[in-house]
């Protein structure tokens, strides 16, 4: 078995968000346009040095917070965007929006949800140059790599759609004159903690699965990149969520905390990283949460004797460096015969 090896760790930067001064005067000419329409045509997120907007109760809501985090422009550490660090009194309304707007929505015929998730896909696919631009600004893919973070998320949007047959319940002759019903019935306010990596993909797992079961959503997007969730957030809108069905609030750990803690919130999903995912799954299950925390893996690249050899070296290089290698399959351990393993050394040199 052999290890890839390990990068050479570099000196990194250690400014501040708090400190930092560039304003958006630093993007690039090709990206400045870019940055300036999605500005003026989305309501809850900015690529010009703006705020980033809570999204309670159906509203972009300018928060009252007294820490903002900043959000820069990789290339050029511009500053696109300030995003706010929600306070306790904010994230009280954004629960208390879920918990009243699931009082109806959990009633809602599953036709009715179902045909707001075809609605979302539709639109996703309209504005997809738009949301994939605001990944490209705020987390720095390529923008070929950023509608693949779309797509993937797409495909959720595309299952949920079809969730209807999932949902069934059962009916089982456990004896004579005795049967068991199943039925399956929303659990109430959920919450979604999505990481910086796929912007767009991981609050596409959740927000259309919520919705169709009949759940409420509180999301927590990356502060790195919030661009994107936002955008999603306004396009769910126009696809008719009802207001309160979907709430966004940002932030650190203490957003992270409280999502732990607030007795209304009866379930967690979380991507990330290993060791926020941890205190997350502990801490939500201590407060009687189910938490489900999809974090890191050590992933391995199998290689067989009869590979073919040139789809084998693309398929592991892009398997352990695309995305730059942040991702959580990413693979980090090649395992593979000593004779292959000659061979392939002397494709890789030829």
């Amino acid at each position: 078995m052999s290890r890839f090896p390990r990068l050479r760790h570099l000196p990194v930067s250690t400014r501040s968000f708090a400190t930092s001064t560039r304003s958006n005067a630093g993007l690039s000419a090709l990206a400045r346009p870019v940055a300036e329409k999605i500005s003026a045509e989305w309501k809850g997120t900015s690529m010009t040095g703006g705020t980033t907007k809570n999204f309670i109760g159906g509203q972009f809501v300018e928060s009252k917070a007294d820490k903002w985090l900043e959000v820069h422009d990789p290339s050029t550490q511009a500053v696109l965007s300030k995003v706010p660090q929600t306070t306790s009194a904010e994230f009280e309304q954004a629960v208390d929006a879920a918990s009243h707007a699931f009082k109806s929505w959990s009633k809602t015929s599953i036709l009715t949800r179902q045909r707001f998730v075809l609605e979302l896909q539709h639109l996703l696919r309209k504005n997809a140059d738009a949301i994939a631009s605001s990944i490209v600004l705020e987390q720095g893919k390529t923008l070929a790599d950023a509608h693949g973070d779309l797509l993937r998320g797409l495909q959720v949007v595309e299952t949920a759609i079809a969730a209807t047959t999932t949902l069934l319940g059962d009916k089982l002759e456990v004896s004579k004159d005795m049967d068991t019903y199943v039925r399956k019935v929303p659990l109430g306010v959920c919450a979604s903690i999505a990481p910086f990596n796929f912007p767009a993909m991981i609050p596409l797992w959740t927000i259309p699965m919520a919705a169709v079961t009949g759940n409420t959503l509180i999301c927590k997007p990356s502060e790195r990149d919030p661009g994107a969730a936002m955008m999603i957030a306004e396009l769910c809108q126009q696809a008719g969520l009802p207001d309160g069905v979907l709430n966004i609030v940002h932030g650190q750990v203490p957003t992270v905390n409280a999502i732990c803690d607030h007795p209304a919130i009866r379930a967690i999903s979380f991507v990330g990283g290993d060791r926020a995912g941890k205190h997350i799954f502990d801490r939500g299950t201590q407060n009687g949460k189910r938490v489900q925390s999809n974090m890191g893996a050590k992933n391995h690249a199998i290689l067989m004797p009869d590979a073919n050899k040139n789809l084998a070296l693309n398929s592991i290089v892009g398997a352990a460096f695309g995305a730059a290698g942040q991702r959580c399959m990413a693979t980090s351990v090649g395992a593979y015969q000593l004779y292959t393993s000659c061979q392939f050394q002397l494709s890789s040199h030829s």
